[in-house]
């Protein structure tokens, strides 16, 4: 049974009270709409975005669902059921096809994008995570167990190949101009960058002084990278081409995404301490623009250039009250 629109009200509420601006002056981003995902428990992971359809799918990894929302409606319109613990999500315009990878079973499992029913199972064996599509090819790449990337062909489905590596890959991104995947390591507290068409590891870089490199984004245009450390708490943004530091700025804490936004050359960066950092980049380096409430646990977001919104996942509340999507527009 779903809950009355009255059930939701003390967290968009408190939503409403909780989400404004720590900077001085204008905020950078406003908050436009709350959608409620209600009987949501638990930690929130991953998103993904179908642009053709309008549809946000969010991996519920407490809940072990995955919740398809129509952002134009602001409600959701249909879930996935029966995951363990589902984490890494994406998606694949040209198959209509959505890819959720869990870390419970380390399945990656393939849903109908119109119907939300199983296209097809690949067993990874162990903590399948981060997702992303290799769109040269229309293959899947999802990183998972003691230290690999798994290359998927959604079409059989199966998986055709290995990137391996010396420990478990959190966040990754494949430039695919360059060939290169560089993929977060934190347990060998370094960042790997691998050769995708031979698949073996052509550079690793590190810092004595930095752990915990969790979120990754990623500037094809401009050749860097940035990469979101929890201790100490910050972003720092590097050449792409051989890992020379370009920037390096302090973050909120507990950050689990971080994206790009090329159009006003800055970066979001969502934190689990209940906080969106907005960090510029600029000829004098990377300069902290804003800091915007959101709630405590809300450490994973998606920003889409294509609707010129960034996506924040908030868990429902410890005294009640539904989980919810915070939809930010940029207003500077």
């Amino acid at each position: 049974m779903m809950p009355s629109a009255r059930a939701g009200r003390p967290l968009l509420m408190a939503m409403l009270f909780l989400t404004g601006s720590a900077g001085a002056g204008d905020p950078a981003l406003v908050l436009e709409a709350t959608i409620p995902l209600p009987n949501v428990g638990g930690r929130i992971d991953h998103m993904a975005v179908d642009l053709a359809h309008d549809r946000l799918f969010v991996a519920e990894l407490g809940n072990g669902t995955v919740d398809s929302i129509d952002i134009a409606r602001r409600k959701r319109s249909g879930r996935i059921t029966g995951l363990k613990e589902p984490q890494g999500i994406g998606y694949l315009p040209a198959r209509d096809m959505i890819v959720v990878a869990s870390a419970g079973d380390g399945s990656v499992r393939l849903y109908a994008g119109a119907t939300l029913m199983p296209a097809g199972t690949v067993d990874l064996g162990d903590d399948a995570d981060n997702v992303r599509i290799d769109t040269a090819t229309g293959t899947v790449l999802v990183g998972y167990g003691a230290g690999s990337i798994a290359v998927i062909d959604p079409a059989r489905p199966a998986k055709i190949g290995d990137l391996p590596l010396r420990a478990h890959p959190e966040g990754f991104r494949y430039d695919v101009s360059a060939g290169r995947l560089y993929v977060n390591v934190p347990d060998r507290q370094q960042i790997d960058v691998l050769d995708r068409g031979t698949g073996r590891q052509i550079a690793a870089w590190s810092s004595p002084d930095m752990r915990s490199n969790y979120p990754m984004a990623l500037d094809g245009a401009a050749g860097r990278i940035a990469v979101g450390y929890r201790s100490p708490a910050r972003l720092v943004e590097m050449k792409a081409a051989d890992g020379t530091v370009t920037g390096s700025i302090p973050l909120c804490d507990d950050t689990d995404d971080v994206s790009f936004d090329a159009k006003r050359s800055r970066y979001y960066v969502s934190c689990g301490e209940g906080a969106v950092d907005v960090i510029n980049r600029t000829p004098d380096g990377l300069v902290h623009r804003d800091r915007i409430k959101t709630a405590s646990g809300a450490r994973t977001s998606l920003f889409v250039p294509e609707l010129d919104r960034l996506f924040v996942a908030a868990r429902a509340g410890w005294f009640g009250g539904d989980a919810a999507i915070l939809v930010f527009r940029p207003a500077s």
